[in-house]
């Protein structure tokens, strides 16, 4: 098949690196732009990010050499030599919004990594596996946007992967109230070790803005589309406290959970494990073969050990139990750069693609 020709805007920061290793030997996308700030525009990859290079793996040789784009004053070339964009940028929020707009406006898909748009209601929030038929929402923002193939689709937050998709196909119980608490790692802020060292042996126990989304946006992906809108469902309530922690890379969620019509922890189990969404039906190239995993070992899972299970892009449980003031709890793990950034949005445009949403030009 001929490969689509895609851009990464924002392509120096952090998880602009890891959609730019990700690209690597894609087997449907290839890298063809890089574009970020005014200031990394007209030097190669390679010295544009010098020595701020954050992947455990080595750069990419195609991206190398490739000579950056200013990603607002060469939108237009930007957008002409791709076929679509992921985009991660370090920007005030109206101004993300007034870019990915632009970037639509030239024709050209954008898969944002942002939460600018998180909130438009004709954008659609997608966990591929949980709400892919909310990219039907495209259409009618196309028309909104006076566009034929242009368009805006976002990835949720990351904290959430950790704990919404277990939920998932537990809401065939009635489930009605959830608490969480999140333990994220330092990569979710763009940081190292190396660069924030002030997170050696520490625990900061407030993240700006994250505990409203942690609550919210679960209720937008478990929404429907109506009237050319997504309406957020109304249940479960969601309850969360979102705290930093010294490590590298995974976020990790307690969770606690009451139903209207309590399963056995039997079927809580089953459900995990036969689970299959549409991103494993079309067997996208990036999609996890197991998307749920539960571990039984009573110290499972942990981030340094599972966090990369299935290059990242699964999910795992372990802990669930009985509770004293909830019906259950248990533990989940996403990794955070992976499924909950950058390999999140890398799925989100191969389901895309596979549903005729974005093609060649």
């Amino acid at each position: 098949m001929k490969k689509y020709a895609v851009g990464v805007v924002g392509a120096t920061g952090m998880v602009g690196q890891r959609f730019v290793t990700l690209l690597e030997n894609h087997p449907w996308f290839q890298l063809k732009v890089v574009a970020a700030s005014a200031r990394s525009a007209g030097k190669s990859y390679e010295e544009a990010v010098g020595g701020r290079w954050a992947m455990k793996t080595p750069m990419p040789e195609e991206a190398r050499n490739l000579i950056v784009l200013d990603a607002q004053a060469e939108k237009e070339k930007v957008a002409a030599a791709v076929d679509f964009v992921f985009c991660a940028v370090d920007m005030k929020k109206e101004e993300i919004r007034a870019l990915e707009e632009a970037y639509a406006k030239l024709e050209c898909p954008v898969i944002s990594n942002n939460s600018a748009h998180r909130w438009t209601e004709d954008v659609p929030m997608v966990i591929p596996e949980v709400n892919p038929e909310h990219i039907r929402v495209i259409e009618d923002q196309k028309k909104r946007l006076g566009t034929t193939r242009g368009f805006i689709a976002v990835k949720s937050n990351c904290s959430i992967q950790s704990y919404a998709p277990a939920l998932h196909p537990l809401r065939q119980y009635g489930l009605e109230k959830v608490l969480v608490c999140t333990y994220q790692a330092i990569s979710g802020a763009g940081k190292t070790f190396e660069t924030w060292p002030e997170m050696v042996d520490n625990l900061i126990p407030y993240i700006g803005g994250e505990e409203e989304k942690s609550e919210k946006e679960p209720l937008k992906v478990w929404g429907t589309v109506e009237n050319g809108r997504i309406v957020s469902a109304s249940s479960p309530s969601i309850t969360a406290q979102c705290l930093r922690v010294p490590v590298s890379d995974g976020h990790t969620a307690a969770v606690f959970m009451s139903f209207r019509n309590k399963p056995s922890e039997e079927e809580i189990k089953n459900c995990w494990q036969s689970f299959r969404g549409r991103a494993q039906e079309l067997e996208l190239p990036s999609a996890p073969k197991q998307f749920l995993n539960y571990f039984e070992e009573p110290d499972r899972p942990q981030a340094k050990l599972d966090r990369d299970l299935e290059g990242g892009m699964a999910i795992t449980l372990g802990r669930l139990r009985p509770d004293t003031q909830y019906d259950y709890k248990f533990v989940g793990l996403s990794h955070n750069t992976l499924r909950g950034a950058a390999g999140g949005g890398v799925l989100l445009a191969e389901l895309l693609c596979a549903e005729g949403y974005i093609l060649p030009r």
